[in-house]
């Protein structure tokens, strides 16, 4: 690498890690956010979904301003509002200040990601480029395990408005580099923003999510809440139509033509809404339920991310052998029945035969899962396209979380109790089994060319397959 490139790897590993820093740590920091600000469970789901509503509406568009507007330039506003957004988490006197805080967060999340793969793109090429998106991959990976740990251990020793004011540190250092760098910004011509889309988007989710949190407050005959659900879903539809007739949409409605597309992202919303569900009922019970020091709930989960980093690759090398549909199918209800195996939580608590367990096999489940299903899904785009491919995975990966979190409270029955926990864990071992059997009914392997001229050559001289 020059010095240039390595400046560039570095800047966008900072980026993205503080994005995924706070998206692990705040699971394990709101039983502490909750004792000192109050509001309950509903304004645990807030905390998440105020995040996930902004960042999964906006990173469709977030490419777009980024191209417009040049990467370098996007990535110092996204850092820059990050960081003051954090700040206003940590200072947070009231958890209503603090909702509004996240929801800036999730606007600064949505444009550090694509900004940051994109200065990766336009510095690297070849198998350059290929190495470095893997190290970039594997730092996040890192921020999964720190952020739990990270989050316990202010949480028990300090306060838990310090681990969201870490993220101010990474993010000076990271616009320092910027300023380093010393490379001029790109912007792309002709490229147009679809503001439309992004605001109906972001107003469909909102008004489906707000119904769906307030709903056990208010009932569903309050207008308060079948006034804003029916709104929601009417400017969601108006999103999809926008999106037919847009010039440049922001989630182009053809590829999911493409079977292997859509199947995938069918089995994504529902893997990764397991995942949201799972991290969430197990971050809180763990402490209000279980008794446990933020620290120690923070290392339960912590085996699932050891094994997704030392097996990934691994399978994504058998995945490209075998094809992605036999451990997209195996790998969810692997998952599934780890997570039916933490039914066995119950009092008095004892992690190492009532969670270790499910946690490990659910780790291997999902290891077996999240390499082919990306493989898959990319994989059946034109590769000029993949970019937003990725995009629109990842915004169905962010709305699957932030829909099963809004519905957390007709899930556990209105508390994460023993019993809210046991219904949490039968909910995500169901998603989870629901997303192998669409795999295994929607996914099809591809057909290798040596494959194809294997068959080709069983084939009888003459015969119009072999002519064809």
């Amino acid at each position: 690498m020059t010095r240039s490139q390595r400046l560039v790897l570095i800047i966008a590993i900072l980026s993205t890690f503080v994005s995924f820093l706070d998206g692990t740590i705040v699971n394990v920091a709101l039983p502490a956010i909750m004792r000192e600000l109050g509001g309950g469970l509903t304004a645990q789901q807030w905390i998440v979904d105020a995040y996930l509503i902004t960042l999964g509406s906006l990173i469709l568009v977030a490419g777009s301003v980024s191209d417009v507007y040049g990467r370098i330039t996007v990535l110092r506003v996204g850092l820059a509002a990050f960081g003051a957004a954090s700040l206003a988490v940590g200072l947070a006197p009231t958890a209503e200040f603090l909702i509004i805080a996240r929801g800036v967060q999730g606007i600064a999340g949505a444009l550090l990601v694509p900004s940051s793969l994109a200065l990766i793109t336009s510095n690297f090429r070849g198998p350059a480029q290929a190495k470095a998106i893997g190290t970039w991959t594997g730092m996040t990976g890192i921020a999964m395990i720190a952020g739990p740990l990270v989050g316990g251990l202010f949480v028990d020793f300090a306060s838990w408005r310090f681990a969201f004011l870490i993220n101010v540190l990474p993010i000076a250092v990271t616009l320092v580099l910027l300023a380093r760098l010393g490379q001029k910004d790109q912007r792309e011509p002709g490229v147009s923003i679809d503001y439309l889309g992004a605001v109906l988007c972001t107003l469909g989710l909102g008004g489906a999510v707000f119904a769906l949190i307030e709903q056990s407050t208010l009932g569903w005959a309050s207008p308060a809440i079948y006034l804003p659900l029916v709104g929601g879903i009417v400017a969601f539809a108006g999103f999809l139509v926008r999106q037919r007739l847009a010039k440049n949409p922001v989630m182009p409605l053809g590829l999911f033509r493409v079977r292997n597309f859509w199947a995938g992202n069918i089995a994504t919303a529902l893997i990764y809404g397991a995942l949201s569900l799972s991290s969430f009922a197990l971050g809180v019970y763990l402490q209000q339920g279980a008794l446990l020091p933020a620290t120690l709930a923070g290392l339960a989960s912590i085996p699932v991310t050891v094994i997704m980093i030392l097996f990934s690759s691994r399978v994504g090398v058998l995945s490209g052998r075998y094809g992605p549909r036999l451990f997209m199918t195996i790998g969810p209800i692997t998952a599934g029945i780890g997570s039916l195996l933490m039914l066995s939580i119950s009092v008095p608590f004892v992690y190492w035969w009532q969670v270790l367990p499910g946690i490990l096999l659910f780790g291997l489940g999902l290891t077996a899962t999240v390499s082919p299903l990306t493989s898959a899904i990319l994989g059946s785009i034109d590769p000029s396209r993949s970019g937003i491919a990725s995009a629109v995975n990842n915004a169905v990966s962010r709305v699957a979380g932030l829909i099963v979190i809004a519905m957390l409270g007709v899930i556990v029955g209105g508390s994460l109790d023993l019993a809210g926990v046991h219904r949490a864990m039968i909910a995500v071992a169901v998603l989870l089994i629901l997303g192998g059997i669409v795999s295994f009914l929607g996914i099809r392997n591809p057909v290798h060319e040596v494959d194809a001229a294997d068959q080709a050559s069983a084939m009888p001289t003459g015969s119009p397959e072999r002519q064809a």
